[in-house]
C-alpha cells in the first residue's frame, strides 16, 4: 500500500530542522525560450549540495534508537554517500559507506570529510553488495539503500512539497529520474497537493531503463548505461517503481548534447550551478518545449556537486 499524505505531511516536519528550504528561482529568459513559466527549486543549494540530503536525514530519523546506536550504511559513489554520511553526523549515527576503489577521489574525501568510514570495493555491483553485507553482519548497521526504501522516498518528496506550498499551482512538476526516488516523491506529492496537474520525468537516451519500464508496464535493467549524468546510471526498484507507474504521466528522453547544453545554458544566464543530472530535466524542457507551452511548469535542479577539473564544456 502507498504512504498517504499523513505520512507526507509528517515527513516534512521531520526533515525540516535538519534540511534547507531551498529557494525557487525564475528567469525571464527561460520563460521567453520555452513559452511557459517555469519555477526551478533549487536543491543545488541544499546541504551536501543535493535533494538526496532529504531522504538520507529522513530515513535515519525513522529509525529506532537501538538500531540508530550501531550506526547506517549504504553503497554509493555519488551524491548519497554524502547525504548519508552528513545526515548521520548531524544525527550523531556512525555511518559506512561502501565506494568503487575508482570513484572520483573529490567525492571519497567529501564523504570522509563529513565523517564517516569509506571502505572501498572493486567496481561491481556484485561486490558493492557483498562489501556491504560483510559490514552489515561486523557491525549490526541497518541498510539505507539510496532510492528504493520508501522513508527515503517520502523524505525526497518533501522538495516537491516546499515547491507547492511555495508557488501553489503548478500544471507540470518536471524531475530527472535516475534510480527513481526523487521522482516517485515528487509524483506523490503532486498526487495529494495538485491532483489535476502532472508529474514528468526526464532521462538520457543513453540510461532510458525509466522510460522502457513505464512503457512495458515493469521494471527494466539498466543495462551498460552511458551518459554524461553519472546520477541517473542507476535501477529502479519494487518500492518506487509502483508509484513512478500509478503517478508518474511521461518520462522525455534527451540527447547528451542537449544535457551539456543545458547545462551551460543555467551556468551562464541563471549564474547558479547546476550538475549533469539537473540539466536533463531542463533538457527535455527545451526539447519538448510545445508540451509546456503556457504552462506553470516547477523544474527540480537536483543538485549542484561538479567534478570542476573535469567539466563537459
Amino acid at each position: 500500500m502507498l504512504p498517504g499524505f499523513e505520512e507526507i505531511k509528517d515527513a516534512v516536519m521531520r526533515v525540516k530542522p535538519y534540511v534547507h528550504n531551498t529557494p525557487v528561482f525564475t528567469s525571464s529568459t527561460v520563460n521567453e525560450r520555452t513559452g511557459a513559466t517555469v519555477f526551478f527549486k533549487c536543491e543545488n543549494f541544499q546541504r551536501m549540495g543535493a535533494f538526496k540530503m532529504r531522504g538520507a536525514i529522513n530515513a535515519i530519523l525513522q529509525l529506532p534508537k537501538t538500531d540508530r546506536s550501531k550506526g547506517v550504511v549504504t553503497h554509493s559513489s555519488g551524491n548519497f554517500a554524502q547525504a548519508l554520511a552528513l545526515a548521520a553526523r548531524s544525527l550523531d549515527v556512525k555511518a559506512y559507506i561502501i565506494m568503487p576503489n575508482n570513484a572520483p577521489l573529490v567525492k571519497v574525501e567529501a564523504v570522509k570529510g563529513y565523517g564517516a568510514e569509506v571502505i572501498e570495493c572493486a567496481p561491481t555491483l556484485e561486490s558493492r553488495e557483498k562489501t556491504c553485507n560483510e559490514i552489515q553482519e561486523k557491525t549490526q548497521a541497518t541498510f539505507i539503500h539510496p532510492s528504493n526504501d520508501m522513508n527515503v522516498i517520502l523524505g525526497q518528496g518533501t522538495a516537491a512539497y516546499e515547491l507547492i506550498r511555495e508557488v501553489k499551482e503548478l500544471d507540470i512538476l518536471l524531475a530527472p529520474v535516475g534510480g527513481g526516488g526523487l521522482i516517485a516523491g515528487t509524483a506523490m506529492v503532486q498526487h495529494y497537493l495538485l491532483p489535476e496537474s502532472q508529474t514528468i520525468g526526464s532521462e538520457p537516451f543513453g540510461a532510458d531503463d525509466a522510460f522502457l519500464s513505464l512503457k512495458m508496464g515493469k521494471i527494466q535493467p539498466s543495462v551498460n548505461p552511458i551518459t554524461i549524468a553519472d546520477g541517473l546510471k542507476t535501477q529502479l526498484g519494487d518500492q518506487n517503481f509502483p508509484i513512478i507507474h500509478k503517478y508518474v504521466s511521461n518520462i522525455i528522453r534527451v540527447e547528451e548534447s542537449e544535457i551539456i547544453a543545458a547545462m551551460r545554458y543555467i551556468w551562464e544566464r541563471m549564474k547558479i550551478v547546476i550538475e549533469p543530472s539537473s540539466a536533463v530535466a531542463v533538457a527535455a524542457l527545451f526539447r519538448k518545449r510545445e508540451r509546456f507551452l503556457k504552462k506553470k511548469v516547477g523544474v527540480i535542479l537536483s543538485g549542484g556537486n561538479v567534478d570542476l577539473s573535469n567539466l563537459p564544456f
